[in-house]
Parts: structure tokens; sequence; C-alpha cells
């Protein structure tokens, strides 16, 4: 993990709960991390970690996830069982 990935991690992690995380970042942190990451239908993701599943929809027309995406990524990590 570098040193960008780290700070979307801890950005994730903030609080209160941000939310103007770039999508593409996430999924950069997620693959650094060993994430499987498939597309879905329309502009879901279906991710898998640390057999971990989960499905989160990509925001669109913007890049910026919203802050119940956050705490759903949030929640997804800690149950993934990534710690950093």
């Amino acid at each position: 993990m570098n040193a960008k990935q780290r700070k979307v991690y801890e950005q994730i992690f903030k609080n209160p709960v941000q939310s103007n995380i770039d999508w593409q970042e996430i999924e950069n942190l997620l693959k650094s991390l060993g994430a499987k990451i498939s597309e879905g239908n329309g502009s879901r993701v279906r991710i898998e970690l640390n057999g971990e599943r989960a499905v989160f929809h990509r925001p669109h027309p913007e890049r910026e996830t919203d802050k119940g995406a956050v705490k759903s990524m949030r929640r997804f990590l800690e149950n993934a069982g990534v710690k950093i």
C-alpha cells in the first residue's frame, strides 16, 4: 500500500464521515489490499476481500462517494478484517 492509498483508508475511517472521496481511489485501495473486483449490472461493482463479499454502486455522474457509501465501505473493511 502506498501513501496515497493509506490516505484514502484514513479518509474512510475519519469522523465525521466524509463524502468527497473519489471512488476510483477507493477501488485502487481495495486492489492494493488484494480484493477481487468484478462488474455487475449497471453501475454495480462486486467486491470480495478476505472472504467478505459486498456489492456497491459506482457514483455517477459525479466521481465522489456519498456518506452512506463511505459508511458501508468502512463496515465492509472492518468485516474483512482490514487494519492498518
